[in-house]
């Protein structure tokens, strides 16, 4: 979970370039590669926190599971139908960590105008530049978009708790 992006980042890299065992595909530099790299960051994030619902709701009903000769196949389900808005934060928390990115993606996308620039590597290369009133414009856009999507999730749960009780 504390894998450093930049690893990550380097990692994808060695993968994808000419060299690498990738190379052939011709991803290093798109928007592809960084999907890649954001994947390698996202998933033991979101892995992890689902694993811990999907325990956390075993240990409560798993013997009722047993009890009832309930199959595998529908008891998982039935946990991730449990645990929807638990797995609903590990999503969340999957989508912060992606948004947040800038050293990986920088590595294998190069930050390209049009291509491969996104938000995160922008206001980098403004700050850098010395463009401070465009980074901390980006970056209050970034803010906004963020909150809209949590509040969005949060008061669809709220809502479908409600419709659930």
């Amino acid at each position: 979970m504390g894998l450093p992006p930049v690893v990550a980042g380097l990692f994808v890299y060695v993968l994808l370039s000419r060299s690498g065992p990738l190379g052939n595909l011709g991803l290093l530099f798109t928007p592809a590669a960084m999907v890649i790299a954001q994947t390698v960051l996202v998933t033991p994030i979101v892995a992890a926190i689902a694993r811990q619902v999907v325990e956390d709701l075993w240990r409560e009903y798993g013997e009722l599971y047993i009890f009832d000769g309930v199959g595998r196949v529908r008891t998982v389900c039935s946990l991730l139908w449990l645990g929807r808005f638990s797995l609903l934060t590990a999503v969340l928390a999957g989508v912060g960590r992606a948004v947040a990115e800038v050293g990986a993606i920088l590595i294998v996308g190069g930050n390209i105008a049009g291509v491969t620039r996104t938000m995160t590597t922008a206001i980098a290369m403004e700050t850098s530049r010395g463009d401070l009133a465009l980074a901390l414009g980006l970056g209050i856009i970034l803010l906004a978009l963020i909150l809209a999507v949590n509040a969005t999730a949060y008061f669809a749960g709220g809502a479908a708790r409600r419709a659930a009780a």
